[in-house]
């Protein structure tokens, strides 16, 4: 196991720039996860410490090595790729093996990696048959499993639960994070899903257009964001986002007028953004009265879609209220959960 450190690092296709000066610091045995949306870099800086994309500046340090200029093979790193991989006509056993054999592995030493692997993802039946007679859970374990053989310093996943259903990629986020807790090997996980990052990674790391918005633990990231991209990003369903302008007498928009919170200083008729939760709304009769626009029922909460002056917002409540579309209902919001961001740089205020 070992550390890994970017330090400044670019990328750059021609006179495009792709990764604008990265610095990120991973401890040993730590779990952090690259999100953000399609195109910010996530994949791109991953592929760069595996060493699959040149570097164009900076360093890349893994362990006690700059690893700028050293081939994938010899970075002591591992890779699962969203596509699996595997070969078709190699049985699970030997898809796993191949790497060790590669390397001039004894078969005695292979047989025991690969059944040490095989008993912790659950294989030992499946090692004699081949990737077309596998589901795409059992597949993903393969590749998991090809990559934990080589008890590399680094593991390095590439959004590997994408091809797979809603309700295997619950099963397979939990397999990997306890994966992860057994091993404890560093581990660097891309995923655009938000949801993903937040119950998989011990710390996250958001990206937009090629630079690092924020990084931090899950719900550090969660309770206080650094801007409103972050705030947009992390959290479903999403923040709630209304424009306006800071007054004496509170947060002012078209149609609205909202309490602040305490300790808003020296904001006084300036444009912001008001960010507010959707399960950061009380119902309570001495609230905001809002025009119920749809009403979802989930079973264990029920989320509402409302109309407050001219925006439409999102509330989330965790007891079952009798709604219907064109009623009203009065919500207040709980202002030690309300987020102020800068309306023309987006940056958190408050």
């Amino acid at each position: 196991m070992a550390e890994v450190t970017l330090s400044q690092v670019r990328k750059s296709y021609g006179a495009v720039d792709v990764i604008h000066g990265v610095d990120l610091e991973i401890r040993d045995g730590e779990f952090v996860v690259l999100v953000g949306p399609s195109g910010c870099g996530k994949s791109t800086l991953l592929r760069m410490v595996a060493g699959l994309e040149t570097i164009t500046d900076g360093d890349v340090r893994i362990g006690d090595r700059i690893v700028n200029d050293l081939d994938p093979k010899d970075r002591d790193i591992a890779m699962v790729f969203q596509s699996y991989a595997l070969y078709p006509h190699m049985t699970v056993a030997t898809n796993m093996g191949f790497s060790l054999e590669h390397r001039g592995g004894s078969k005695t030493e292979i047989a025991e990696r690969v059944n040490w692997a095989a008993g912790i993802l659950g294989l030992e039946k499946l090692l004699e048959r081949y990737p077309r007679q596998l589901s795409g859970g059992q597949r993903q374990r393969v590749a998991m499993g090809r990559a934990i053989v080589r008890n590399p310093q680094v593991f390095l996943f590439d959004e590997p639960l994408s091809n797979l259903d809603a309700k295997l990629r619950v099963v397979m986020r939990g397999e990997i994070k306890a994966l992860h807790q057994r091993l404890k090997t560093t581990t660097i996980y891309v995923t655009h899903d938000q949801v993903e990052a937040m119950t998989m990674a011990d710390k996250i790391v958001v990206l937009n257009g090629g630079r690092v918005e924020q990084i931090g633990a899950p719900l550090d990231l969660y309770d206080r964001p650094a801007n409103q991209f972050v705030a947009s990003f992390i959290g479903s369903p999403a923040m709630n986002f209304i424009n306006g302008t800071i007054t004496h007498d509170g947060f002012v928009a078209p149609g609205i007028v909202l309490t602040l919170p305490e300790g808003v200083r020296g904001l006084h008729d300036r444009k912001v953004v008001y960010g507010i939760r959707p399960e950061h709304f009380t119902v309570d009769d001495s609230g905001v009265t809002m025009e119920v626009l749809l009403v979802e029922p989930m079973g264990s909460e029920t989320q509402v879609t409302m109309k407050l002056g001219e925006t439409t917002i999102t509330g989330v409540f965790r007891e079952r209220i009798a709604l219907t579309p064109g009623s009203t209902i009065r919500v207040r919001p709980e202002l030690a959960s309300v987020h102020l961001f800068a309306a023309d740089s987006g940056q958190r205020l408050n």
